[in-house]
């Protein structure tokens, strides 16, 4: 005789259904933001700016305020703080990452370590299924709405821009204004992830399936719907899988994105060598 009551899956729980739901929105907003940073060959940014957040995060548990909040705040501001620097660092741009990149990682240790934060802060840094309530919910759809919202609006400057800021003032784009409302987007973009991916591996979410998606050599709008495809794969496969193996979402999203990387190279290679016989 068959059981009276439906079997129970992970997605009749309300943690991993309000994860489902946050991930859905990060495997949209990662690509879209991505595919510009690395056009702009930015990609740096994204990794520098997930780790500046650790600081909002610790600095929002020190003073009792929502985490996501906090790392939208000082992210937002850590990614002004770089535009502000290009002027003086024209021949040294790199160096601007390792400041800023020091700035963040050096308050959210010095929190840390005093030993007055009263929530522990791992779970931003490598990513928790268990963490994400409903007012991460709410703000994660805000900040995703703004975010789509902005860069359907902002495409084509956002365009002329990643391919060539010089030809892209000719043409009337507002570079340095555009530059400054892009860094808001990635500071959102970070923000609504780090529940779910974790700060440490937040970058390989930006970039990964946006490098996979760019194997197929095909046009701007294929690749970044590609980019969206990768992105919602790895994404849901981390996440199931590292429910079942008890491990960090983060990480194994980040090997998973790694590996379909690998595979899809592997795979355009066979074919080519295929054709050529």
């Amino acid at each position: 005789k068959e059981s009276e009551f439906p079997t129970m899956t992970i997605f009749n729980y309300t943690f991993m259904q309000n994860a489902l739901f946050v991930s859905f929105f990060i495997a949209i907003l990662c690509p879209c933001i991505g595919i510009f940073l690395v056009l702009r060959r930015q990609s740096m940014i994204g990794d520098t700016l997930s780790h500046a957040s650790l600081a909002g995060v610790t600095i929002a548990l020190l003073f009792g305020f929502n985490p996501i909040l906090g790392a939208f705040i000082f992210t937002a501001l850590s990614g002004v703080l770089i535009e502000s620097l290009r002027n003086y660092f024209k021949k040294y741009r790199d160096l601007i990452l390792t400041i800023v990149l020091a700035l963040g990682v050096g308050v959210a240790i010095t929190i840390i370590s005093s030993g007055q934060l009263k929530r522990n802060a791992d779970a931003f840094m490598f990513g928790s299924i268990l963490t994400v309530n409903t007012t991460d919910m709410l703000l994660v759809f805000i900040l995703s709405m703004i975010s789509v919202l902005s860069l359907i609006f902002l495409y084509h400057q956002l365009l002329y821009s990643a391919f060539d800021e010089d030809t892209a003032i000719i043409v009337g784009v507002k570079v340095k204004m555009l530059n400054y409302i892009f860094s808001l987007l990635v500071a959102a973009t970070i923000a609504v992830s780090i529940r779910i991916v974790g700060v440490l591996v937040l970058s390989s979410m930006i970039a990964l399936p946006v490098a996979t998606a760019l194997q197929f050599k095909k046009g701007f709008k294929i690749t970044l719907l590609l980019s969206i495809f990768f992105s919602l794969f790895d994404i849901l496969i981390g996440l199931v899988a590292a429910y079942y193996l008890n491990v960090a979402p983060g990480g194994f999203t980040a090997l998973v994105s790694v590996f379909t990387l690998m595979i899809v190279i592997l795979a355009l290679k066979i074919k080519q060598r295929k054709r050529a016989y």
